[in-house]
């Protein structure tokens, strides 16, 4: 099975992960306090499982840092646009074999979307084809 290698920005986050990031957009900074004060969760996860994951999205290069008192702001340094094209193109790439319209199809044939949506979508679409 042939392997691609992926720069770190470019790979899925792991679901604790992507929660957190969700929180960091957000807030658009934020300390490990800020972070587990944003979490609906009960109970909260502890303060040093969110600053462990915290500092992995720092090595992974999705968030960066700035020291303030004793303790780090965590920004974000991918936006979530940008993550979720790279979601969107992993999903196309490893469930869809590389085809986009077989997502679309699937998600259009999944029965989820209400009328709006579809107009929406129909919106979309138009829009992407007259700008070419």
């Amino acid at each position: 099975m042939k392997q691609k290698t992926q720069s770190t920005h470019e790979k899925l986050l792991t679901e604790s992960e992507l929660e957190l990031m969700q929180i960091l957009w957000k807030l658009s900074e934020g300390s490990v306090a800020d972070v587990i004060e944003s979490i609906s969760e009960t109970p909260k996860p502890a303060y040093t499982t969110v600053s462990t994951l915290l500092r992995i999205l720092e090595q992974k290069k999705i968030v960066t840092t700035r020291k303030e008192g004793r303790g780090h702001i965590y920004i974000p340094i991918v936006t979530r646009e940008q993550y979720e094209g790279t979601a969107v193109r992993q999903v196309v790439n490893r469930v869809f074999e590389g085809t986009p319209v077989a997502l679309v199809k699937q998600l259009l044939n999944s029965g989820d979307l209400n009328s709006k949506e579809m107009e929406e979508i129909r919106a979309l679409i138009e829009k992407a084809g007259s700008q070419k």
